[in-house]
């Protein structure tokens, strides 16, 4: 059974104004998943779907068996669904700590041991615990996001654009982060601008346009059919 499991997904942001128009999507336990398409193809809407954020019109969206519709972020975020999104994803005049003190409010009991553990695994953010999120580096920002998405210890993580606005250098100790994650057992659904990136690293991948499933496959399969590379991956 699919850790994840979308059928027939319609929804948007307003009563006439409808981004995802039936897609469907599953990611099994432990897997990588990339979601690739044009801008306003409705990946990003997929996501926020999950999680809470927009509403369902139609179709189903299951967590470990469970329907997740009608449920709010709160709730969603404790049956353990951890979600990135691409901006004001930190507390910008709050310290590193602060940061991930919020990110635990899921779980208050078991927070102070899961700010140690993240720090053991990212000594990055131990190092400046009591620096202001707002005077972080791109790539500092985002991996302070990455550690409050995990102190909800998470069964999975949705990242919207991780790399978005890094520099090379950043974006490859991101993926290196999320790469190590992968490793360890954490299912992953990813939507990414990098889609080369994303289909390096991705078991499998799904290719929306305009809101509607166009192809899915293992990722390495994707990346390699000349037709996608030419319209979506840059020839």
């Amino acid at each position: 059974m699919s850790l994840l499991a979308i059928e027939s997904l319609t929804a948007g942001y307003g009563a006439h104004d409808e981004i995802l128009k039936g897609v469907g999507l599953r990611a099994d336990a432990g897997e990588m998943v990339a979601l690739i398409g044009p801008n306003g193809a409705g990946k990003s809407t997929l996501l926020k779907a999950v999680v809470g954020i927009v509403a369902a019109r139609a179709g189903a969206i299951r967590f470990d068996g469970q329907a997740l519709a009608g449920l709010k972020p709160r709730e969603i975020s404790r049956r353990g669904i951890a979600f990135v999104p691409q901006e004001g994803n930190v507390f910008p005049s709050l310290s590193v700590e602060e940061n991930l003190e919020i990110g635990g409010y899921v779980d208050r009991a078991a927070r102070r041991g899961r700010i140690q553990a993240i720090y053991a695994r990212l000594p990055m953010l131990a190092e400046r615990r009591r620096q202001a999120a707002g005077t972080l580096s791109g790539g500092q920002r985002q991996t302070l996001a990455m550690g409050m998405a995990l102190m909800v210890a998470p069964k999975m993580l949705l990242l919207d654009e991780p790399s978005a606005g890094l520099s090379p250098m950043a974006a490859g100790e991101l993926f290196g982060l999320i790469k190590s994650l992968h490793r360890d057992g954490m299912t992953v659904v990813m939507v990414e601008q990098n889609a080369l990136e994303a289909l390096a690293v991705a078991d499998r991948a799904y290719l929306l346009v305009d809101g509607r499933n166009a192809r899915d496959g293992a990722a390495r399969a994707l990346a390699e059919d000349p037709e996608i590379r030419h319209a979506f991956l840059g020839g």
